[in-house]
């Protein structure tokens, strides 16, 4: 399951690819065929991809958390995940691999907490009634961030 060079294991893209934007999907499938990285998306419903020896799709089964379970499941440290959910960015904070969301926002340590927070209060308030509304379209601005923020990772990780 892990590429190795010379002993190294390279790092893997993961992309919770269920609630993943199209347009950042398309970014992610120009890098991995840039970058020659392995890039799966992991989805409870098929989709399609690009036929290439670095894009997989791997469809799970429908349910709650499936697709995050089996991300952390297969991830290792290093590796870089591509979710908008903050418990799975949690998670993957936990095994050492870095978590980016398709607006551009590199999850660490620093920030997770802070977000899990926001995200169970926003929570709170939906159970209660209050009509939070849903996030905002993803404008280029948040696809220019993103796609900034992947090349800054991929360099930083770049092959040996």
């Amino acid at each position: 399951m892990a590429a190795h060079v010379g002993g190294i294991r390279l790092m893997r893209i993961w992309v919770d690819a269920d609630a993943c934007p199209g347009p950042i999907k398309d970014i992610l499938f120009r890098a991995a065929e840039r970058q020659s990285i392995q890039t799966t998306l992991i989805a409870n419903h098929p989709m399609r991809v690009p036929n290439s020896p670095h894009i997989s799709l791997l469809q799970v089964a429908s349910g709650f958390d499936v697709a995050d379970n089996e991300i952390v499941r297969r991830l290792c440290a290093g590796d870089l995940v591509i979710t908008a959910d903050i418990p799975l960015a949690a998670e993957v904070l936990e095994k050492g691999a870095h978590a980016l969301n398709p607006r551009g926002e590199l999850y660490t340590a620093d920030t997770i907490k802070a977000r899990l927070t926001m995200r169970d209060f926003m929570e709170t308030l939906r159970a209660s009634g209050v009509q939070t509304g849903g996030p905002a379209a993803l404008h280029a601005r948040d696809r220019q961030a993103f796609a900034n923020q992947l090349d800054r990772l991929l360099a930083r990780h770049a092959k040996p």
